[in-house]
């Protein structure tokens, strides 16, 4: 039985799609967080560091990565005291605005980053082994339709407005 059918939706295609997505996405991430949890990260820990990683010795502030998370996390500030803690992140006032913090990697955090990256990147790989290379293409360009920021701006103030009313 279909996970979709299992949950009594039969009318809904596109609740059977997401279902299927979500379920997917479960899965395949389920391997990449694993190389995260080894390492002693949460799976959001290393999306910081990855996105620092592309930013370099400019570093970012905390709205910056936070627009750029896969995941939105509630707590980003705290997220940031974890990996300060741990050494691999840097944090200091801007320069242009003394309310604002710049995160930087450490080298310890290139290093760790760098051990990382290619088994996070093999892990994926073994998610989508089934799958060929057209397929992924393909599926890339469904999931590029599907207007996320604006999606979730929308559901977040429509989800606010209802939990006031």
């Amino acid at each position: 039985m279909k996970p979709a059918a299992a949950m009594g939706i039969a009318d809904c295609l596109e609740e059977e799609v997401l279902i299927a997505l979500v379920q997917a996405a479960a899965v395949a991430a389920s391997r990449s967080n694993a190389v995260a949890t080894e390492a002693g990260l949460s799976p959001s820990q290393y999306n910081v560091l990855r996105i620092l990683g592309t930013a370099g010795e400019a570093g970012l502030t905390c709205t910056e990565i936070g627009c750029r998370m896969v995941t939105r996390d509630s707590d980003l500030t705290r997220l940031l005291g974890g990996l300060t803690n741990k050494r691999l992140v840097t944090r200091s006032r801007s320069p242009e605005d003394g309310r604002r913090s710049i995160n930087r990697l450490t080298a310890r955090g290139f290093r760790l980053l760098a051990q990382l990256e290619p088994r996070v990147t093999e892990a994926a790989r073994e998610s989508f082994a089934h799958v060929s290379q057209e397929g992924l293409r393909g599926l890339l360009r469904l999931l590029a339709a599907v207007p996320v920021h604006a999606a979730q701006s929308s559901y977040s103030t429509r989800t606010r407005a209802a939990s006031i009313t």
